[in-house]
């Protein structure tokens, strides 16, 4: 078959998925003999990922796995520094090289490699004359050296961000077309690879060089014309070891190969054969996902040669050795560790800070991981307690300038081919951006958690590494003490503080390594991929920007409400006969039921009576005029205490608005919620409610929009539900309320008894949450019999919404949680109690 127009051929960066597999893992050992396979079993997954996902119009008809080959290449001929300063390879990586090859061939796959040059070289030649041959070309890497190929049927694939590469994401990258980048490469050099380039010429200054003359050449020679003293020698006297550098990063195109594309021709793995290689890895759980795709029974494993491919567990402990733990109070140390994240491509970042409140506290340090047990602190404002000249805290001794600090770590964190791994990293975020980083792109391992097991249990560090690693981490308040004598994290001394923080990026890395894999076991990709991550920058964003109120209102009704207090009060003085403090339950209980001697008084373990909500809304349905002016009070007291009061506290004095938390992990449901302050419950029902409402203003020739979550999430059951005349109803914008009363009491839509739609309302609002006959007899004030009958009712009306609630919950004890429309799932362990 000759490669032509209409065929496309994937060329796979093996090299970089063994690392890539090898670095996102937990270590696996094969049970029987103690053989490393972690690589090998994320390298078969990464593989049959690729092979699964690239259907339709990217579907290849030739693909190969390329690797690179042991020794020396051409490129050390020419400069033999050439990747000098990578480290090698770990020992327990080495035995699964080979094995990588035989997953390939096992999964029916062509793969090569040739002595003398790079896989990236093998790429390039076979992208270049797949792409003359009229074919398509997908080169499924991340590397940057591949960049330069992108163009005229040649793009690249990120199976990791599945994110496709073409020219003007390489545009975005290097600031110049693909044709240009070995120009910028060539100038801006590798640290990783140690190609020299221009020394103190980066990416963004290349890339403008390169812009205003053209090319390379044309940069060289006319060097002298450059305006810029320093940047004019630097070209003029490194001239040549630029021009070596192009040498290094320019890609072979016209290797002689001894393959043909025939060889590459995609085919279905043999189930057998696939099966075989899997069974002599002791991958039980790949073996059966895998069986099941091909549709065939999986190989009987016995049981004590299980590794412990899928036996990460809550019980499992893993030690965690501080021994690698370091302090960066230097830049030449800062600097090593910005090679080793390049050379990763990923790193665990958390920060540390004065407080909580992230609009206003101060950066303390940096704490970074790139390998389990492998981690750093980067101490940037710990003070000694003592004033400055200017009356500011005076910074210890020992610690890096935070602007030179941040002027090195800045690019790596803003690379956007580094993954920077946080827990509630959008904390992190906001925190760097005050001072000029834009952390991107970024996993969140609290994210994570929250898509694969919510509804199972909460999402903080402290928890997650006690339940998945076994390991209590640090207390904070061994470090800064408790109660009023507590300090700040600056005031900690810093060699107490690297364990501390050296540990928090550990333990997030280590997390993330083992929640990453479990997303796509989980089949959760989708909810995290699209919906969690995503809304990190947004809703960082959002918080940063805050929320316009108006001080004045808020001030004006909190003296209304102070008096409307105290003309309750007297009232409710002048029926119980004396004054008392309202506020206090014991003395309201001994005013009701001692003095004034009403029905239902029952004293708790402390001897006081109860006169919670639900015993005085009782007393206040018998006719009794206190509890209902007590009740009116008790709302008062709420409104004042916990909105007009406390929302102007919480005032920016800078930006003068509001900057509350958005929680995506709160609710289990997928619902935001928010915090410091707590937003969602501002009261509507009632008028004094409202009212605080309109304390919240957008700017100027802008408008606050306002959703109800019911209203969506009544739309969204007749929808799976598949209730005709509720959605009718809502394509034509009916009143549903009014519907539904109609539906149910047989009265007509015209004239409605207003008090029969506000039943209806309670009743759709109600039985879609699961309200019981009690509840809706306590909401609408009627008996129970009578609300219980309107649920009867609700249902026989719409008889599709109790065959998909019935059906829900029996899906739910079945599987032990349930599936939104979208994929999330939402656990429901305690439903078979």
């Amino acid at each position: 078959m000759t490669f032509g127009k209409g065929h496309h051929l994937h060329l796979i960066d093996g090299s970089g998925f063994i690392f890539r597999a090898y670095h996102a893992l937990p270590p696996l050992t094969r049970k029987s003999d103690g053989l490393p396979v972690g690589a090998v079993s994320g390298f078969c997954n990464m593989l049959f990922k690729i092979i699964e996902d690239q259907k339709g119009s990217n579907a290849p008809t030739h693909l190969v796995v390329v690797f690179d080959a042991k020794g020396k290449t051409f490129r050390s001929d020419i400069y033999p520094e050439y990747k000098m300063n990578r480290p090698p390879a770990p020992e327990d990586l080495i035995p699964q090289f080979p094995l990588t090859r035989d997953a390939t061939r096992a999964f029916g796959l062509a793969c090569i490699e040739q002595e003398g040059f790079e896989a990236d070289d093998i790429m390039a030649t076979l992208a270049v004359q797949a792409r003359e041959a009229g074919g398509q070309v997908t080169i499924v890497s991340s590397d940057k050296d591949l960049m330069q190929l992108v163009g005229n049927g040649v793009e690249m694939y990120d199976a990791m961000k599945n994110k496709r590469i073409g020219p003007e994401q390489v545009e975005e990258k290097f600031g110049v077309a693909p044709n240009r980048v070995i120009d910028v490469q060539s100038l801006a050099g590798d640290s990783v690879d140690n190609v020299p380039g221009a020394p103190g010429i980066g990416v963004k200054t290349a890339a403008l060089l390169i812009n205003e003359y053209g090319d390379l050449d044309s940069l060289l020679e006319r060097a002298s014309e450059i305006k810029q003293p320093k940047r004019r020698e630097t070209l003029i006297d490194n001239a040549d070891q630029i021009r070596t550098s192009r040498d290094l990063v320019t890609l072979k195109t016209d290797m002689e190969m001894d393959c043909d594309f025939d060889d590459f021709q995609v085919q279905a793995p043999d189930p057998e054969v696939v099966l075989k290689f899997l069974a002599e890895m002791e991958f039980r759980t790949m073996s059966a996902r895998i069986a099941n795709k091909l549709g065939v029974s999986a190989p009987e494993i016995s049981s004590d040669r299980i590794n412990n491919e899928d036996q990460i567990t809550e019980a499992e402990s893993i030690s965690i050795n501080t021994e690698k733990y370091e302090l960066i109070d230097n830049v030449n140390d800062l600097n090593r560790w910005v090679t080793k994240i390049y050379q990763r491509g990923y790193v665990a970042v958390d920060t540390e800070t004065t407080g909580l409140n992230d609009m206003i506290v101060d950066l303390v340090g940096i704490c970074l991981s790139v390998e389990i047990g492998e981690a750093c602190y980067i101490p940037v404002g710990h003070t000694n307690g003592e004033d400055d000249l200017f009356g500011g805290a005076s910074l210890c001794n020992g610690q890096i300038n935070l602007d030179e600090a941040l002027e090195i770590l800045r690019p790596v964190l803003q690379d956007p081919s580094i993954i920077k791994i946080g827990q509630n990293v959008k904390y992190d975020t906001k925190i760097f951006a005050r001072y000029d980083v834009n952390l991107a792109p970024v996993d969140d391992t609290m994210l994570l958690s929250y898509a694969i097991n919510g509804g199972k249990h909460n999402h903080g560090m402290d928890y997650l590494s006690e339940r998945y690693l076994n390991h209590k981490p640090i207390s904070i308040k061994t470090l800064l003490g408790s109660g009023k004598s507590a300090i700040t994290f600056d005031k900690v001394s810093i060699n107490d503080a690297v364990n501390y923080a050296a540990e928090d990026a550990d333990i997030t890395l280590r997390l993330w390594k083992l929640f990453k894999p479990m997303l796509h076991e989980s089949s959760v990709t989708k909810v995290y991929e699209t919906l969690e991550r995503p809304l990190i920058p947004v809703l960082a964003k959002m918080e940063m920007n805050g929320i316009k109120v108006d001080r004045n209102t808020l001030s004006r009704m909190s003296n209304n409400f102070a008096q409307s207090m105290s003309g309750l009060e007297a009232e409710i003085y002048n029926l119980a006969g004396q004054t008392f403090n309202v506020g206090s339950p014991k003395q309201l209980g001994e005013i009701l039921f001692d003095k004034l001697e009403l029905p239902g008084g029952k004293k708790g373990k402390t001897g006081a009576y109860g006169t919670g909500v639900d015993v005085l809304e009782d007393l206040a349905s018998e006719g009794h005029e206190l509890p209902v002016k007590v009740l009116d009070w008790r709302q008062m007291s709420k409104l004042k205490s916990t909105y007009t009061d406390a929302l102007q506290g919480h005032i920016n004095p800078n930006t003068g608005r509001v900057h509350t938390s958005y929680v995506i992990s709160g609710a289990s449901t997928g619902r935001l919620s928010s915090t410091d302050p707590n937003l969602q419950n501002i009261p509507i029902r009632s008028e004094a409610g409202r009212k605080i409402r309109e304390a919240f203003i957008a700017e100027e020739g802008n408008v606050l929009l306002s959703l109800d979550y019911s209203q969506i999430e009544l739309r969204i059951l007749a929808h799976i539900a598949k209730i005709d005349t509720l959605k009718q109803a809502f394509h034509e914008g009916q009143d549903i309320h009014a519907l539904t009363a109609s539906q149910m009491f047989n009265v007509p839509l015209e004239n409605m008894d207003p008090m029969v739609r506000r039943q209806a309302k309670a009743i759709n609002f109600g039985v879609i949450y699961g309200i019981s006959g009690f509840g809706l007899a306590r909401n609408l004030r009627i008996p129970r019999k009578e609300a219980q009958s309107f649920i009867d009712t609700y249902f026989e009306r719409f008889p599709g919404i109790r065959t998909y609630m019935d059906e829900t919950v029996s899906f739910a004890k079945e599987n032990g949680y349930v599936e939104t429309l979208f994929g999330r799932k939402i656990h429901t362990s305690e439903i078979n109690a």
